[in-house]
């Protein structure tokens, strides 16, 4: 090899280490140059999401303060006692009506009661059967009374429920709370909730004796207390 032709090949190899990409131009950090504008979407789109979900809760809010359902108010307007006796061991038998007047004080909500029932207990004990009542819909502001007869022939019952219910018809006064429980929900246009679990107590004193038969006088206002 002449000495032109050394000096030919060592002027191209140096324009061939001339022409070679650096190190920082590598296709690792060319995608790492690139990765920037990734890290940017992923902000914008995060962030996007949080402001919807920053807008739905201020809908959800505000539409709980407007629409915000109330429990049910319910009362005791009246009673009857058509049948209070007892026989041994002791069971009694009882034939009693209590009007309760039920109110949705909601403006803009319904309320639907379903798997209602209604039954009477003195000291803690249940004196009638529970009764099944029929489902039940409260419009906006609206009121309904519900006064189904309950009763039942032989319900057993403890000696101090017999001997204090004859006491206390002796004595001509009778305190007795009337249950009445089951499942409502609330609907507002046309979003529907959830079923909830209803109980309502409802303490009444009765005037009552030997000798009453049907209508009996209230002796004090007997507003429910109700549990949702």
């Amino acid at each position: 090899m002449g000495e032109g032709e050394a000096k030919a090949e060592q002027a191209a190899a140096k324009a061939e280490h001339k022409n070679a990409p650096s190190a920082s131009s590598t296709p690792e950090s060319s995608s790492k140059e690139g990765g920037g504008g990734g890290g940017d979407a992923r902000r914008a789109i995060c962030g996007a999401i949080f402001t919807i979900l920053v807008l739905l809760g201020i809908i959800a809010l505000i539409l709980w303060l407007v629409y915000r359902p109330h429990k049910p108010r319910l009362t005791v307007v009246g009673a009857a006692i058509y049948d209070l006796n007892f026989t041994a061991p002791p069971l009694i038998t009882t034939s009693v009506q209590f009007s309760v007047l039920a109110r949705n004080p909601n403006r803009r909500v319904s309320i639907y009661y379903d798997k209602l029932s209604m039954y009477v207990t003195y000291k803690n004990q249940i004196i009638t059967p529970p009764l099944p009542l029929p489902p039940l819909r409260l419009g906006h502001k609206s009121t309904v009374v519900i006064a189904p007869v309950m009763g039942g022939n032989g319900v057993p019952v403890s000696p101090e429920v017999a001997n204090g219910l004859k006491s206390d018809e002796a004595y001509g006064v009778v305190l007795m709370r009337v249950v009445v429980l089951g499942r409502l929900r609330w609907k507002a246009g046309a979003i529907k909730t959830g079923r909830y679990g209803f109980y309502a107590t409802c303490d009444v004193w009765l005037r009552f004796t030997r000798s009453s038969n049907g209508q009996v006088p209230l002796l004090a206002p007997s507003t429910c207390k109700v549990d949702v």
